[in-house]
C-alpha cells in the first residue's frame, strides 16, 4: 500500500539569497528523499516556504531603507527562482506573510491559550528612548561579557559563539542610532514547555533507531529540563496577538514560523481544490512526517514543534491526535575551503551565483557527495571541479554517450534485440535490479551520500562490463553477440537512470528522452501566481501527476527507437592547467563583494 510521507523542510529566512550550506543542509536532501519516494508511488506533500517575520528581516531592511515587507519579497521571489532552477520539488513554496498563515497561527495561539498552557508575565528589556520602542535582540549591540568583543549582538557573540541575553551586553547601544537603551519592564505570553514534559519525553522516549544518534542525544538531553519560553515580542512587524490590548506586540517567529509545515499543507490543499486533503498527512496514524533541517534547529523540531502539536491536537479535527514528526534527519554544517561560512565576510558559495557558471546536476551531485550527515563537512572547489570530470564526465556521461552512439549507429538507431545472454550479461543486469533495494534503503534512511556512492559503484561496474565485452570489436566477428551486449549496457544504463534520478534529476530526463521514452520521469516545475484570499503572492509548485517514472528495474524493449544524444554534462577545463584555473577562479571568488 502506498505510504503518506510529508516532506517537511527548513523555511529560510528571506533576509539573503540560499548558499550551499543551505542547499547540502536541508533543501537538497530533502529533494532526494522526496523524488525518491513519488518514484515509489507514495503520497508525497512536500512544503516549505520564506520565513518572512523576525529581526533578521527588520535588520537588513532597516540597512538598506526599505519596508521589511519589500525585503522579504525581493528574496522570497528569489528563493523562487533559485530552487526552481536547481531543481527542488516542492509541492508548495509559499511564505509565513500569507493570510492563510496568519489564520491558522492565531487558531493555534487561541488552542493553547484555551488548553492554559500559555501565561503571562513581565520582562525587563531594552528601550530606545530616542526611537520610542523596545529593541529586540539583535537590534543591539555591545560588549560581549564572555570574551570582550566590542561589537557582539544581542542574542549571541560572533567572535566566541556564546548565547547571550541583551541585558548582559556591557554598554550596550542601538545598532539603528547609537543611542544608549534603557531597561523597561514589559508584559509578554510564555510558552508553557515544562507542562509537556512528560508527553515529549514518551515521544522522545519510544524506538527511534531510525533517528540520528546526534539528534536523539541532544533532544533527549534537553527535554528534561524545559521552562517557559516568550511567544510574542515588542514589534511591529510580524503576526498580530489576537486579544484586545496587544495591538503594540506580534508573534515571536520561532513559535510561529515552525507552524508552516501544517499552514503551508492547509494552503496546498485549499489550491488543489480539497480543503480537506491535508488531514490525510497530519491525523493519518499511519502518515510519516519528516522534517528537514539543519543542527541549528533541531531542537526547534524535536521539542519546541511538537510541544505545539501536543497542545493543539483535535485542532480542525475534533477528538483526533495530531501527527508529531516521524523523523528529523538534521544535516551538519558545511564550511567552505575549511573555513566556517560568514555573510559579512562573503565567505560563501551563493547558489543563484554558481547556478550562473555550471549545471545543476553538476552542483547537486558535488553537494551530495559532501553532505554534511554525521558530521561537519567542506564545500571544495578542487572536490567540485574532480567530481565533474572524473565521476560525472568521465565515468557516468561518457558510459552513456559511448553505448548510444554506437547503438544509433550499428543497429539502425533502435535498441537492438539480444540474443540469450550469457552469465556475464545476466550478472551484471541482476545487479543493477538488485541496486534498487540497496539504494532505495539508503534514501530512505536518509543516508544519502552512501545511497549515490552505491549507483556511482554501479557505473564503475557497468562501464568494466563493457570493457570486457568489447561490442566494439565483437560486432566485426558476431554482429549478434555484439548487439547483446549493447541491449544489455542500454538497459543497465536505463536502471541507472532511474536510480540516480532522485539526485541527478536533469541528466536523468534528458536520458530517458534519449533511450526513446515518451513522456516524463518527472512531473514539471512551474512558477504559479494565484490569489489567496485578499492579497496576491507567488508560489512555486509541482506538478507530480505529469511523471511516469517509477523506482523499479525497467524493461527495454528491443526495437526502441533512440534520439540522438547529446553530452549530459560539460567538463570544467579541456587540460589539468586549465581545470586547476577553474578551481582557482572560484576560490578567489570566496571573500569578495557579493552581487546579486
Amino acid at each position: 500500500m502506498p505510504e503518506y510521507i510529508h516532506v517537511s523542510v527548513a523555511w529560510p529566512y528571506a533576509n539573503g539569497d540560499l548558499h550551499v550550506g543551505h542547499l547540502a543542509g536541508a533543501y537538497l536532501p530533502a529533494d532526494i528523499f522526496a523524488r525518491y519516494h513519488r518514484l515509489k508511488g507514495n503520497h508525497v506533500l512536500m512544503v516549505s516556504g520564506s520565513d518572512s517575520h523576525g529581526t533578521p528581516i527588520m535588520v537588513e531592511a532597516d540597512k538598506r531603507g526599505i519596508s521589511p515587507r519589500e525585503l522579504f519579497m525581493h528574496y522570497h521571489r528569489r528563493f523562487l527562482e533559485t530552487q526552481r532552477d536547481i531543481g527542488i520539488s516542492y509541492d508548495l513554496f509559499t511564505h509565513t506573510d500569507t493570510e492563510n498563515h496568519h489564520r491558522i497561527a492565531q487558531d493555534i495561539f487561541m488552542k493553547l491559550l484555551a488548553e492554559e498552557y500559555l501565561y503571562r508575565e513581565t520582562q525587563k528589556q531594552l528601550y530606545s528612548e530616542a526611537a520610542g520602542r523596545f529593541l529586540p535582540d539583535r537590534f543591539v549591540e555591545g560588549e560581549c561579557p564572555v570574551c570582550h568583543f566590542p561589537n557582539a549582538r544581542g542574542d549571541q557573540c560572533d567572535h566566541c559563539g556564546s548565547l547571550l541575553d541583551a541585558l548582559d551586553l556591557i554598554n550596550p547601544r542601538s545598532k539603528v542610532d547609537g543611542s544608549v537603551p534603557t531597561v523597561r519592564e514589559t508584559e509578554h505570553y510564555f510558552l508553557d514547555l515544562s507542562a509537556f514534559i512528560p508527553a515529549l519525553q514518551q515521544y522522545l522516549g519510544q524506538e527511534k533507531d531510525h533517528w540520528r544518534t546526534n539528534v536523539l542525544s541532544l533532544s533527549r538531553n534537553r527535554v528534561g529540563d524545559l521552562h517557559g519560553r516568550p511567544i510574542t515580542r515588542d514589534i511591529d512587524w510580524g503576526i498580530d496577538i489576537p486579544l484586545e490590548g496587544w495591538d503594540n506586540k506580534k508573534m515571536y517567529v520561532w513559535f510561529e514560523a515552525v507552524m508552516g509545515y501544517l499552514t503551508a499543507s492547509v494552503e496546498w490543499a485549499h489550491n488543489m481544490g480539497q480543503p480537506d486533503a491535508w488531514k490525510q498527512w497530519w491525523y493519518n496514524p499511519d502518515a510519516k512526517i519528516y522534517n528537514f533541517i539543519g543542527k541549528d534547529n533541531i531542537e526547534f523540531h524535536t521539542i519546541i514543534w511538537p510541544a505545539e502539536l501536543l497542545g493543539i491536537s483535535g485542532l480542525y479535527a475534533d477528538g483526533q491526535k495530531i501527527n508529531l514528526p516521524y523523523d528529523v534527519p538534521a544535516n551538519e554544517f558545511m564550511n567552505i575551503e575549511g573555513q566556517k561560512f560568514s555573510k559579512s565576510r562573503n565567505w560563501a558559495v551563493w547558489v543563484p551565483d554558481i547556478l550562473k557558471r555550471y549545471d545543476p546536476d553538476a552542483i547537486r551531485y558535488a553537494a551530495t557527495m559532501a553532505m554534511p550527515e554525521s558530521k561537519d563537512s567542506d564545500w571544495s572547489w578542487a572536490d567540485f571541479v574532480n567530481r565533474n570530470n572524473n565521476e560525472l564526465v568521465a565515468a557516468w556521461g561518457n558510459l552513456v554517450n559511448r553505448v548510444l552512439a554506437f547503438a544509433r549507429k550499428n543497429f539502425e538507431g533502435v535498441i537492438p534485440t539480444p540474443d540469450a545472454l550469457n552469465d556475464d550479461d545476466k550478472a551484471i543486469v541482476a545487479q543493477s535490479e538488485a541496486a534498487f533495494e540497496t539504494v532505495g534503503n539508503l534514501i530512505a534512511a536518509v543516508k544519502l551520500r552512501a545511497a549515490l556512492s552505491e549507483a556511482m559503484t554501479l557505473v564503475r561496474e557497468v562501464n568494466a562490463y563493457l570493457d570486457r565485452r568489447a561490442p566494439w570489436k565483437r560486432i566485426k566477428e558476431d554482429r549478434a553477440d555484439a548487439a547483446t551486449g549493447v541491449y544489455v549496457a542500454l538497459r543497465v544504463i536505463d536502471n541507472l537512470k532511474v536510480l540516480l534520478s532522485p539526485f541527478l534529476p536533469f541528466t536523468a530526463e534528458k536520458l530517458h528522452q534519449y533511450l526513446g521514452y515518451e513522456g516524463q520521469l518527472f512531473g514539471d516545475q512551474i512558477i504559479s501566481t494565484y490569489a489567496e484570499s485578499q492579497s496576491d503572492h507567488e508560489a512555486l509548485t509541482y506538478e507530480g501527476s505529469k511523471g511516469r517514472g517509477k523506482w523499479e528495474p525497467g524493461n527495454l524493449p528491443p526495437g526502441q527507437v533512440l534520439r540522438e544524444p547529446a553530452p549530459l554534462f560539460k567538463k570544467l577545463g579541456a587540460t589539468d592547467a586549465e581545470a586547476a584555473a577553474v578551481i582557482e577562479s572560484e576560490r578567489a571568488r570566496l571573500g569578495q563583494p557579493y552581487q546579486e
